[in-house]
């Protein structure tokens, strides 16, 4: 939960493991699993796999296509864009928004 680099399952296993956790990959993904069922965790599902974020309050993100690290962006959530697709006939709970490109470290070295 400390984490915001918004880790794949396979980060997180991986980072336990060096900790010296004894603990299998199939288990990290049962943990996020329920983490994200209970709320507790966000999932982004990015390719080529997918992300958590401990921070579930409405938010967006930036997705690097080169470097693959997601960002949060200090943006204000918009729900009238919940009331514009509303206003085509869906009901909307809540809605997700990634930018996909290169971030500005990214952007410097290509």
């Amino acid at each position: 939960m400390g984490r915001r680099d918004h880790p794949t399952a396979e980060e997180l296993y991986l980072s336990l493991r060096e900790k010296g956790e004894e603990i299998s990959l199939a288990t990290v993904y049962r943990s996020l699993r329920s983490l994200a069922e209970e709320g507790r965790v966000a999932t982004l599902p990015l390719s080529p796999a997918d992300r958590f974020d401990p921070e579930t309050h409405p938010h967006y993100h930036f997705h690097c296509l080169h470097c693959h690290r997601v960002f949060d962006l200090d943006l204000p959530y918009k729900p009238e864009l919940d009331q514009t697709i509303e206003a085509l006939g869906f009901s909307v709970h809540h809605h997700t928004l990634v930018f996909h490109g290169l971030c500005p470290a990214c952007k410097k070295e290509v």
